[in-house]
Order: structure tokens, then C-alpha cells, then sequence
């Protein structure tokens, strides 16, 4: 069973934790919000599934449209990184791209959680940069990886 539910879900129980932590630390310095998305598949264009699935996991409705989802289609060998308009606005093409090229240099290494934390973190200093900390922020969006689905 522990094999099939790796597969399955692709990182262990430890990358997984590793990823959550990533995400909560660079959420801890911004009002930006960071998911991550694992499915087989992304029946097609991964970059249009992936902006799908940030419609559906609510990433458009965050106050200041500061979300990033990085979006992973597993059994296709296929990652996407998008983020809403507020951050969009705020950052250049080229960040976006040093970002995704760090995050693809470690998963061609066979280190995709490090991968993956290595891009959260690159992302949460921006959000940090353009969208500080507030006392009166609010964990608008889960920090769980999603997984299947929707």
C-alpha cells in the first residue's frame, strides 16, 4: 500500500511536508497566497488545465489577486507556473521564466520536491517585495498540496 499511495500521489509523506512548509514560510512574510497542484494529467494543454485549476481552487478571488499556483501533471512530465494579476503586474516575463527554468533544473535532477521548494521560495520573496505582511492578514487559501480531482 505505501508504494501504490507514493505513486499515487507522487512525493512521500516527508517531500510533502517539506513543500507545506515552504509554502507557509514564504506566506509568512506576504498577504500573497501559494498553492500547489498534482494531477496524472492534464488532458491536454497544461497551461490551459492549470489556469482552469486556478479558477476552481478559488485563486482568483484573493483580495489583492496575489496568488501563484505551481501546477504539475505527474504521469506527462509537464509543470506550469501561473500567477494572478496583482503579482503579474508587479513582476517581469523574465521572472516568471528564471523561476520555472530553477524549479525544471532541480526536477531534471530528479529533485522535485527541492525543485518545487526552490520556486516557492524564489516566489515568496517577490509577494513579500510587492505584497508585505499585513497584521490583519488572513490565510485566504489552503497551504495543503491539491491532488486529483476537481
Amino acid at each position: 500500500m505505501g508504494k501504490e499511495k507514493e505513486k499515487r500521489f507522487f512525493f512521500s509523506e516527508e517531500e510533502e511536508r517539506q513543500i507545506m512548509e515552504s509554502i507557509q514560510r514564504a506566506e509568512k512574510a506576504t498577504s500573497g497566497e501559494i498553492r500547489v497542484r498534482l494531477e496524472h494529467i492534464s488532458g491536454g494543454d497544461p497551461y490551459k488545465r492549470a489556469v482552469e485549476v486556478f479558477e476552481k481552487l478559488g485563486m482568483t478571488a484573493t483580495e489583492q489577486r496575489n496568488g501563484i499556483l505551481f501546477y504539475l501533471a505527474t504521469d506527462e512530465h509537464q509543470f506550469t507556473l501561473i500567477g494572478d494579476k496583482g503579482i503579474h503586474e508587479k513582476v517581469s516575463d523574465s521572472f516568471w521564466i528564471s523561476v520555472k527554468d530553477e524549479v525544471i533544473s532541480e526536477f531534471k535532477k530528479g529533485n522535485f520536491a527541492a525543485g518545487l521548494c526552490n520556486g516557492i521560495d524564489h516566489c515568496g520573496k517577490a509577494l513579500a517585495e510587492h505584497f508585505p505582511y499585513r497584521s490583519d492578514d488572513v490565510n485566504e487559501l489552503s497551504d495543503e498540496i491539491s491532488k486529483g480531482d476537481l
